[in-house]
């Protein structure tokens, strides 16, 4: 594919900057409807929200399948598109930048809040394989895990609470329980989930 500046999807409070900024990270499956739903709760919330598509340099979402598109990802260049992402929101007039995301997202929220560069807050959903590069993070770090998750076996999960005694388990919520208008959607889960996220990057990036 040609090279093409990083695309993304925008979504930004009506008021003018400053205003904090939030980097969302897609799932393996790519770029969705409930995450440029999600960018649009935090633009209400009074975010700067931005969700690049890091498989762009293989075709973008659904141009293969996920296994292919995430295989095609470079670690050094990826981390570099999602601080890249975080400019772009600072060059908007952001003040504070924060990072989330879900599933591969989640772990790449959390290599971002060890790696990335001058991230102020992370809040990572549901990443599979953070146990196998647990570090100390450069700004405050918040997890979510279902307890019930098919992906993430229990002991992967109990060593990361281990190290990040914050990280918070929902015993019934199994992987994916955050999207919403899916099957693994939960509720009560995603509801509190919500809830703390919110008040987790209006304490850090207000």
């Amino acid at each position: 594919m040609s090279d093409i500046d990083l695309p993304y999807f925008l979504a930004r409070p009506a008021a003018d900057p400053p205003w904090p900024g939030v980097v969302v990270i897609h799932e393996g499956n790519g770029i969705s409807p409930q995450l440029l739903r999600f960018c649009q709760r935090l633009a209400a919330a009074g975010y700067g929200a931005i969700a690049p598509d890091l498989f762009f340099r293989a075709g973008g979402t659904e141009a293969a399948d996920f296994a292919t598109l995430m295989g095609s990802m470079e670690p050094e260049r990826t981390q570099g598109d999602i601080d890249g992402a975080a400019s772009i929101l600072r060059a908007m007039g952001a003040g504070k930048v924060g990072v989330t995301g879900f599933c591969m997202g989640g772990r790449l929220t959390y290599h971002s809040a060890v790696w990335g560069k001058g991230f102020d807050a992370a809040v990572g959903f549901y990443g599979a394989g953070i146990a196998d590069e647990l570090a100390e993070p450069r700004c405050p770090t918040l997890l979510f895990f279902g307890g019930s998750d098919d992906y993430i076996p229990t002991e992967q999960i109990e060593r990361v609470q281990a190290h990040h005694p914050d990280t918070v388990v929902y015993p019934d919520a199994g992987h994916g329980f955050f999207r919403d208008g899916s099957e693994n959607f939960n509720e009560s889960a995603a509801a509190d989930a919500g809830t703390r996220l919110m008040d987790f990057f209006a304490q850090h990036l207000r």
